[in-house]
């Protein structure tokens, strides 16, 4: 017997798992989760944040403004665009926009909270890299620098996260 497959009282029979999949619920990995997967679910994120935090940053030191102002700046595109290029794709393979938005939500926060942490906290204990100029080697190295150093280390989280059906998991059931 099936026991996946139960009658809803009208007769017709109703599949739980393809209830779930359609929903995002269910067991969103098969089997163990590579570092390769989740390096490609950091990357995606980390490309969005990169976009934002490289706009911020340059936006608010090209206006001089405050190291607090222009970080916040910074933060918040990362957030926008980390959560944008999830959206397209999800939006592009035919979800509404209200439930693309909670998955959007639920694959990237915590992603790009490490990233952003990780990223701004480097920039802001390299020596004189918060005061340093857009045509500085030392704004750019920073910069890029923490990228790097997030992507190491928000990629174990990821893969943590994907393992356990969280994070970027969500979003492969729209792949």
């Amino acid at each position: 017997m099936d026991h996946h497959t139960h009658h809803d009282g009208t007769g017709a029979a109703h599949d739980h798992d393809a209830h779930q999949a359609s929903h995002g619920h269910g067991d969103q990995h098969a089997g163990p989760v590579t570092w390769a997967a989740a390096a490609k679910a950091t990357l995606h994120c980390l490309t969005g944040c990169a976009i934002g935090e490289i706009l911020g940053m340059a936006i608010g030191t090209a206006l001089m403004w405050s190291n607090a102002a222009t970080m916040v700046l910074a933060i918040a595109l990362a957030f926008v665009f980390g959560y944008s290029l999830t959206l397209f794709a999800i939006r592009k393979a035919g979800l509404g926009l209200k439930s693309a938005i909670k998955v959007a939500l639920a694959a990237d926060t915590v992603s790009i909270i490490v990233m952003e942490l990780v990223d701004n906290g480097i920039i802001a204990v390299v020596p004189g890299a918060m005061d340093a100029h857009l045509d500085e080697t030392l704004f750019w190295t920073s910069l890029l620098g923490g990228f790097v150093i997030a992507f190491l280390l928000t990629t174990p989280v990821n893969r943590w996260m994907i393992g356990r059906g969280k994070g970027h998991a969500v979003v492969h059931a729209y792949h």
